[in-house]
């Protein structure tokens, strides 16, 4: 039976999320840690699903940061054919639903397999516009912010830009997708409460929700739940509540 979304009076356009309990469910369930990461590609499945009936328009999920490379070479070799495997099996439900998928962070590290076969669901899914899924892939927001620090200085260098006027936005162009609006809510599962070098600049307002739901077990009433509770935050930027006085 479909679970049906609740009814929300605020749907954020752009959901972040750090998955994070692969691990920890693996060892739980007595499997590999490669079974956990497998279970929670299905996960990513359900959030998408849950996303789309909803009408978030950009999910980001962090599959692979720029530190993951110093995990085992036995692990980050069952994840790179993992995230093969999974574009094999989950591509068709992108055209389905028309998500374009796009990829946020160095994706010139990963071993050629598996950049083609990204590259090519990235160009055959170009072309829709209700949702996007970004992949955060051999990212660090330090790596991403430093890019455009560089960008800039050589901007600089060159003489088309001078340092007094760069601003916030010259930051923002810089970044790896700069078309993409910030997260407005922001969701890390397992109960670890930091950013672990996730989206650093885009996350300065976003809404942080935390569950100690471990990643494979996070489903669509999670993703709900997630939601709501954005719906009970009041989001004011810095600013007072217009509906309290001043004091």
């Amino acid at each position: 039976m479909t679970l049906q979304p609740p009814s929300l009076k605020t749907i954020p356009q752009h959901v972040a999320l750090i998955m994070d309990g692969n691990g920890r469910w693996a060892e739980a369930n007595g499997k590999s840690r490669i079974e956990g990461h497998r279970e929670g590609a299905q996960s990513v499945r359900a959030v998408l699903r849950a996303a789309a009936n909803l009408g978030v328009k950009v999910v980001t999920v962090y599959a692979f940061s720029t530190e993951n490379w110093k995990r085992p070479p036995s692990e980050i070799e069952g994840l790179m054919k993992l995230f093969i495997e999974s574009l094999n099996t989950y591509e068709e439900e992108l055209h389905n639903s028309q998500i374009r998928l796009r990829i946020m962070g160095q994706i010139e590290r990963l071993p050629a397999p598996v950049r083609k076969r990204i590259e090519k669901a990235m160009r055959q899914t170009e072309h829709y516009s209700a949702h996007t899924l970004v992949i955060a892939l051999s990212y660090g927001a330090r790596t991403e912010i430093t890019h455009a620090t560089q960008q800039i200085a050589q901007a600089v260098a060159n003489g088309t830009l001078q340092p007094s006027d760069i601003s916030e936005e010259h930051i923002t162009n810089n970044l790896y997708l700069p078309d993409i609006p910030d997260p407005e809510l922001m969701i890390r599962t397992s109960g670890e409460l930091r950013l672990s070098n996730f989206m650093l600049w885009q996350l300065s307002y976003a809404e942080i929700v935390v569950t100690d739901t471990l990643w494979p077990d996070f489903r669509e009433p999670q993703f709900y739940e997630a939601l709501k509770e954005f719906n009970h935050r009041k989001r004011r930027f810095g600013a007072l509540d217009s509906t309290k006085g001043s004091s």
